[in-house]
């Protein structure tokens, strides 16, 4: 009697190798397509990796020297439906290895084999013996613990928020029998809703239009000035979708937005919602992403990688801010969450709402060329004004730590009135260099560099530590001139820090929080410098952590300083960048019923971009940026995607990158050209604008195509060839398709 053919899975492993691996099911069990999007653990090498079965058919040959998987590990697949044939057709787009995608698609604790997690919310309450003893605590945390959960349950989400080192607390409670922990469904832990206000035409207008749009999938943006209303029509839209039996996710750039979001969803919606960023423990996260892919996840709010939360029920997504640049991921495989949340809702047929007060020009691009529809709110909500802008012209004039006196005397003012104030300064730390008044040494960092200069060291705790913002290398501030010996050593040029420590002297009755990537490292601490300035008159010293949506009720004025090295940078992308910087961060003022002020000075009061701005806002910048793009051939007129490379040695990279010219050049031979020429133009190689960078040379190659799809053609035809290429073997090299920026 023949046998029966042998079964080959075909199994996507989360390695940068451009193929699936072949292995025979485990001993003693069948496979078939339904095992397609099952995770199961594998032999690869010496190692053991987890992979997911992409394909399942009869051996054509003998299955011979093939080697058998080591078991499943759950019973069904985890990547099926909508989510797996999304992240496959990310994998084509961005030329990445599937298993890294799909690997990507997965939370850190199911990549790891790991089963999928209960998903029943934790609470903690008292016992009885917990509620007797009560009254004879002594007082301290563990006593504020059973106050708080006396006669009550709450979730530990809830005493996150309440009690710092709540943990320890409740451990010793628990073994002394005096409190338990409890699972509940997190359906119990949802607030009653609460009413919100009335929306004004504008908004009544947008909610009654996505509503219009709930059948299937319509790109929708909300372009509305800072402090417009948009989170308001999120959620009208959202508390639509649910009301339809459906889910909704929510994209936000950065994680300080989430606590403040998250409150205000809570408070309106009456169902769970749950956070997904990189702030929480892998094993939250995971739950998120169980609970939604398990449909009991109504409202989920998370960060870039998000975008990969399943949604077997979904209704609507929403990308707040959506020009913001942290949406595109730069390490690993390069993908744009934005982008992919839009390919996701129309593989779901549902909305998707892209909000901004300054859309990308892309997005708003496709919003006038009527493939998004354009949805405007003009108007501040409420009683919020529109705040004016003063440009301070400083040439000639002393500064105080990089401010003018007239700026300082606006502080003073606003202060006066009781007012809050946001000081913004894009760069952190004590000041930029530290050089020798000698000599003119100024401290560089030894792994980083760029063709003209090497990189200068930041200043860091008031002059006594240097660390370079590019590769995070570290080192003791010396105490003498390395060339010279001299004890001349200054900080030049302007950071956060020492804004902060000037107005720390100036302001002893005001608080004065600094608010950058240094002082916000630990969990919640945006949400407690927030809490701690509350409605008090004070002062933020801030980066551009600031300027990304934050509802700051009481501030009166915002003093803009130092942006004139944004005006004249190489980059194309610069100009839209730094405009939506300064839309953003003046929108922060007057958003209540206090007016509002924008002070910002320069060196350079007449440059176009800032008269533009300010006499014409931010559409009237876009007039002019998009067309000086169509004329320049560059997004969204042209489609791009910058190869690059990088060695301990120059050498390599750049062999490297001659090897993938010519790869292409001789494939466009192949192909044939179009009468206009090649359809994909190659510039380079050439070394990055930084060189070098955490000890590595850098270099790389631009293809640009008037049209998407020659571009693609060409690359399919390309990354095979990279994988197969010697010199490959002496770099690392990645694919950026869409690069957000040339560096």
């Amino acid at each position: 009697m023949p046998s029966q053919p042998q079964t080959v899975l075909q199994v996507a492993l989360p390695v940068p190798l451009p193929r699936l691996f072949d292995y025979l099911p485990p001993a003693g069990h069948q496979a078939s397509e339904q095992d397609v999007g099952r995770r199961l653990r594998v032999p690869f090498g010496q190692r053991e990796l987890v992979g997911i079965v992409e394909g399942c058919a009869p051996a054509q040959v003998e299955a011979t020297g093939l080697r058998e998987a080591l078991g499943w590990l759950e019973p069904e697949p985890l990547l099926h439906g909508e989510l797996r044939a999304s992240a496959r057709w990310l994998a084509r787009y961005t030329h990445a290895p599937v298993g890294e995608v799909l690997a990507t698609a997965l939370p850190a604790t199911l990549r790891r084999g790991e089963p999928l997690p209960d998903t029943h919310e934790w609470a903690w309450q008292l016992t009885e013996a917990g509620a007797s003893a009560l009254a004879g605590m002594r007082q301290g945390r563990p006593r504020r613990l059973a106050e708080l959960l006396h006669g009550t349950i709450r979730d530990e989400t809830a005493l996150d928020t309440l009690l710092d080192g709540w943990r320890a607390a409740a451990r010793s409670r628990a073994e002394r029998g005096l409190a338990e922990r409890i699972a509940l469904p997190a359906s119990q832990l949802a607030p009653d809703p609460q009413p919100g206000p009335t929306p004004n035409p504008e908004q009544a207008e947008a909610i009654e239009t996505i509503h219009a749009s709930a059948a299937g999938f319509v790109p929708l943006l909300l372009d509305g000035v800072t402090g417009s209303g948009k989170t308001e029509v999120y959620l009208h839209a959202i508390a639509d979708c649910l009301a339809r039996g459906r889910q909704a996710l929510v994209l936000v750039p950065e994680i300080g937005l989430t606590p403040q979001l998250l409150g205000r969803f809570r408070a309106r919606l009456g169902v769970p919602v749950h956070a997904s960023h990189s702030g929480l423990a892998d094993s939250e996260r995971a739950r998120v992403w169980a609970a939604a892919w398990r449909g009991e996840a109504r409202v989920i709010v998370g960060t870039r990688s998000a975008v990969f939360t399943p949604l077997p029920e979904a209704g609507l997504i929403v990308i707040d801010e959506e020009h913001d640049g942290s949406y595109k991921q730069q390490d690993g495989f390069r993908y744009h969450a934005r982008d992919f949340a839009l390919v996701r809702a129309k593989a779901l047929g549902v909305p998707i709402v892209l909000g901004s007060a300054t859309p990308s020009l892309e997005t708003l691009h496709n919003a006038r060329s009527g493939r998004y529809v354009h949805m405007r709110l003009r108007q501040r909500a409420g009683s919020g004004r529109p705040p004016p802008v003063r440009v301070l012209d400083i040439r000639k004039r002393p500064l105080e730590a990089g401010l003018s006196a007239e700026l300082l005397a606006s502080v003073d003012r606003a202060l006066a009135a009781g007012g809050q104030v946001l000081v913004f300064r894009n760069r952190r730390g004590y000041a930029p260099v530290l050089m020798c008044h000698d000599c003119g040494w100024s401290a560089a960092c030894p792994r980083c560099s760029s063709p003209e200069q090497s990189r200068a060291m930041t200043v860091h705790a008031h002059g006594r530590r240097l660390q370079c913002h590019h590769c995070g290398h570290r080192r003791p501030a010396p105490l003498a001139c390395p060339d010279c010996g001299g004890l001349g050593l200054q900080p030049q040029g302007i950071g956060t820090e020492r804004l902060e420590e000037l107005l720390l002297a100036r302001y002893p009755d005001h608080p004065v929080l600094r608010i950058d990537r240094g002082s916000t490292r630990r969990r919640d601490a945006l949400e407690k410098l927030f809490a701690e300035l509350g409605e008090r008159a004070g002062v933020l010293v801030g980066t551009q952590m600031l300027a990304k949506g934050h509802d700051l009720a009481g501030l009166t004025l915002v003093t803009v300083v130092g942006i004139d090295e944004g005006l004249f940078s190489a980059d194309f992308r610069a100009s839209e960048k730094l405009a939506q910087l300064l839309i953003q961060v003046a929108g922060r003022a007057g958003r209540a019923e206090r007016a509002g002020e924008v002070v910002l000075q320069t060196h350079h009061p007449d440059h176009p971009l800032l008269e533009t701005l300010i006499h014409g806002g931010y559409h009237a910048f876009a007039d002019t940026e998009l067309a000086q793009r169509e004329a320049a051939g560059f997004p969204p007129f042209a489609h791009l995607a910058m190869l690059r490379a990088e060695s301990r040695h120059a050498e390599p990279p750049m062999a490297f990158l001659h090897a993938a010219r010519r790869a292409l050049a001789a494939w466009q031979d192949q192909a044939g050209a179009g009468p206009a020429g090649p359809a994909v133009e190659i510039n380079g190689p050439m070394p990055a604008p930084m060189a070098r960078r955490a000890g590595q040379y850098r270099a790389q190659l631009l293809l640009s195509a008037p049209q998407r799809a020659p571009l693609h053609a060409a690359l399919r035809a390309l990354v095979p060839e990279l994988h197969a290429l010697p010199e490959a073997r002496k770099v690392r090299w990645s694919l950026d398709v869409d690069p957000i920026d040339l560096y």
